[in-house]
């Protein structure tokens, strides 16, 4: 899916030079606060859809060899992609609630423990072809709550027909230099999936922009 326009949040500053000169760069970075209904200006009309990669930091070794440094959460889908859970926003309905709606939909999220604001927020893309406008969030738990979420998707409205079940991202690479992070990459993902995943683990710094090229660039072992 071809997205043309970016946005990130930054300083309000540059938001308000933007929003004065009316001009909107192609990675135009603007304040968490503002975002929305910048967007629904420019973009009135299109659909909107949110979604929401959910994490706990780690320190606990895989096999006593490999540091994750992080357990991220995925989907598998109804139509066997991989994605994150989310989903479109109701007409008139506001995006946080909207967002956290298909959470606790999709995931059986407890909302009085786990709910996403606006603090959460990674990145909006914007696509003119479709006339459809996603925001992207992140939301950090404990390994335990995490644990418990894992645990808890089976009671999901929405578990055994949109959602078949989560997926934990293997984020390190083994002595091969293609099984895990290589390797996941080269599964199938729905829409611009995997290049949320690849955004949302360096804005928040568990791996470097290094490591992603190193994962992108990884051949398996023919031999």
């Amino acid at each position: 899916m071809l997205f043309n326009r970016v946005y990130y949040p930054l300083s309000l500053q540059i938001l308000l030079t933007e929003i004065k000169n009316k001009t909107f760069s192609k990675c135009s970075k603007m304040s968490c606060e503002s975002l929305n209904t910048i967007l629904r200006s420019e973009y009135k009309g299109s659909t909107e859809g949110c979604h929401c990669l959910i994490y706990a930091k780690s320190n606990e070794k895989i096999f006593g060899v490999y540091e994750p440094r992080a357990a991220v959460l995925m989907q598998m889908r109804f139509d066997g992609y991989l994605g994150f859970p989310g989903g479109l926003v109701d007409p008139g309905e506001d995006v946080i609630h909207g967002l956290n709606r298909e959470l606790e939909e999709e995931m059986n999220l407890d909302l009085s423990k786990h709910k996403v604001t606006e603090k959460d927020f990674v990145f909006s893309q914007h696509s003119s072809s479709r006339e459809l406008t996603l925001h992207f969030y992140a939301l950090e738990t404990t390994l335990p709550e995490l644990e418990k979420i894992e645990a808890g998707v089976h009671q999901a409205k929405d578990y055994g027909s949109e959602v078949l079940g989560l997926v934990r991202v293997p984020l390190y690479t083994m002595r091969d230099g293609f099984r895990g992070f290589p390797a996941f990459l080269t599964h199938a993902f729905i829409g611009s999936a995997r290049e949320q995943l690849l955004h949302t683990l360096q804005h928040l710094k568990i791996m470097t922009p290094q490591e992603i090229s190193n994962a992108l660039s990884a051949k398996p072992n023919k031999s």
